[in-house]
């Protein structure tokens, strides 16, 4: 029986000569540590990305092990996710924002053999570098060392400076991994999630059919290289040859914006907090420029429908959610319009935006009870999201917690329905449902019912203990810069949102939301802090 070359195996390092062949004059822009502007291309960059691939052998770094990042987003942080796929090593992105106790943790357990740390950070790793057991060597990601506690330091420069750059890269296992990357870890240690060769290049190209991006495009990824692979953008622009700006520490709205308009991004990605923070900063700087952009990819927690709204309005941008996980590569469902809905009413075209999307082409979803039976896609029943597909996690890297897989399916943790048409609509984490007097409120429907008021930034719902009802509703505000409004005209606003009996109990205020190392509403903290409130009174 005639074949095809299907023994070929799927690697990044075919996507990545592409790009340098096909598009080696494209820009990749790089703000740096000391917010000085960094300009270099596909092809100049390539002779950098194969020094660095020849250096870290010199460091003990053979094919399989892991090496440690500690950085924002820039292009020595972009020539290491290339210098580790490409050569069969696995880079390990560090989340800066996670405790010295877990980064420790991490890293011994990933057993990574040397760690790259942006030099803005190298105080951060100070205050646990003494509990490292496997790191042989520290490379500052600059052309010099700041004064340092920190031992068998090199600079970045210095290292990829007097080496013979590598030849061709090596036809890899498809199935041996790449990428290391860790959940915050809200219960336990974080789980670590081996990203391999396969399931990330089946994870770009699938994904670049559910959301395009081209050589056209300037893409700029606000979402950190050090969380779930920048949601995979440093490799589907490179698959693409789009430019690429990356922003460095500075993620202020001011910072953003300013960019936006002198780099001309067209496509940009990140967390529904910067741009609610790029939102505010327009509503205060109506003259500032954003013309160029077309697409805010937004994933991470739900994104606001009034959001969704104003940007459309007022500035012509489609903010399109996505949604994922770690464990899932991790995009794995996009809210695109279909062309059936091109002539529906705005509203209409909301109702599809506001949820977490379609599920990308390649993976198969279902709702489940709790009882493990398939509900069907029909808006109304809701159940617990399972996923499966080529690149969902099927395991945790090296950890026998096998809870989240059953059956060949991974079991997300999130309450979802399915529209007919296929959108999944979140409904709340599985840990977040509020039960009251035996049935369901949804954390996250009220919070988005809340950050519709004008006046509200950002709300988390959490359930409290009550006597009688078994839990009850509190929500905790942030309310916009400059703007007032009280817990009876938020109560008085959700009464024509939702029934009666979901209404909070209490409406508290604050300055700001406590965060996960991830940037999401830390509703432990606030459960911490509010649990009994009920009970107190």
């Amino acid at each position: 029986m005639p074949h095809m070359m299907d023994d070929f195996p799927l690697l990044l390092s075919t996507l990545y000569d592409h790009a340098v062949r096909i598009h080696p004059g494209r820009e990749i822009v790089s703000v740096e540590s000391d917010l000085s502007v960094w300009r270099s291309t596909y092809g100049d960059t390539d002779d950098r990305v194969r020094r660095l691939a020849t250096a870290l052998t010199g460091l003990g770094v053979e094919g399989g092990d892991a090496v440690a990042t500690f950085a924002w987003n820039n292009l020595r942080h972009h020539e290491l996710y290339w210098a580790t796929a490409n050569t069969g090593r696995v880079c390990h992105t560090l989340n800066i924002r996670l405790f010295p106790e877990q980064l420790a943790y991490i890293v011994n357990h990933a057993a990574d053999r040397a760690l790259f740390v942006d030099p803005g950070l190298v105080p951060l790793v100070e205050r646990f570098a003494d509990e490292l057991t496997t790191v042989a060597h520290i490379v500052v990601m600059a052309a010099t060392v700041p004064d340092t506690t920190l031992r068998n330091v090199i600079a970045y420069e210095d290292l990829i400076a007097d080496v013979t750059p590598w030849g061709q890269w090596p036809l890899l296992d498809e199935r041996s991994p790449m990428m290391l990357c860790y959940t915050s870890g809200t219960t336990g240690h974080p789980k670590g999630v081996a990203y391999t060769q396969r399931s990330t290049y089946l994870h770009t190209i699938s994904g670049l059919a559910a959301f395009p991006i081209s050589a056209h495009d300037t893409v700029l990824p606000v979402v950190p290289m050090f969380h779930a692979a920048a949601w995979g953008y440093p490799f589907a622009a490179t698959a693409v040859g789009a430019r690429l700006v990356y922003p460095g520490p500075d993620l202020s709205p001011p910072g953003l914006v300013e960019l936006f308009a002198r780099e001309q991004v067209t496509f940009a990605a990140g967390v529904p907090t910067v741009w609610t923070g790029i939102q505010q900063h327009l509503i205060e700087h109506p003259r500032a420029d954003t013309t160029s952009i077309r697409v805010f990819l937004c994933g991470g927690s739900a994104v606001p429908r009034a959001l969704i709204e104003w940007f459309h309005r007022e500035r012509g941008i489609l903010v399109q959610q996505g949604w994922g996980m770690t464990e899932t590569n991790p995009v794995a469902s996009v809210a695109s319009l279909l062309p059936e809905h091109a002539d529906l009413p705005f509203e209409e075209k909301l109702d599809r935006l506001e949820t977490a999307g379609l599920p990308i082409a390649g993976l198969q979803v279902k709702i489940v009870d709790e009882a493990g039976e398939e509900l069907p896609w029909d808006g109304a029943a809701f159940g617990e999201l399972l996923i499966r597909g080529p690149w969902i996690a099927a395991e945790y890297y090296r950890d026998d917690r096998r809870d989240s897989f059953i059956d060949g399916w991974m079991r997300t943790g999130d309450v979802c329905k399915i529209t007919p048409e296929g959108y999944i609509v979140i409904t709340d984490r599985a840990k977040d449902v509020i039960k009251s007097g035996g049935e369901w409120i949804s954390s996250l429907d009220l919070e988005r019912e809340l950050m519709a008021h004008p006046a509200v930034a950002e709300a988390a719902v959490i359930g409290v203990k009550h006597v009688k009802w078994q839990e009850r509703p509190l929500a905790l505000v942030v309310r916009r810069p400059g703007m007032a409004v009280t817990a009876e005209e938020l109560l008085e606003h959700l009464g024509h949102r939702v029934v009666k009996w979901w209404l909070p109990d209490v409406i508290e205020f604050a300055d700001e939301l406590p965060k996960t190392g991830t940037g999401k509403s830390d509703k432990k903290v606030v459960r911490e802090q509010y649990r009994d409130l009920l009970l107190d009174g």
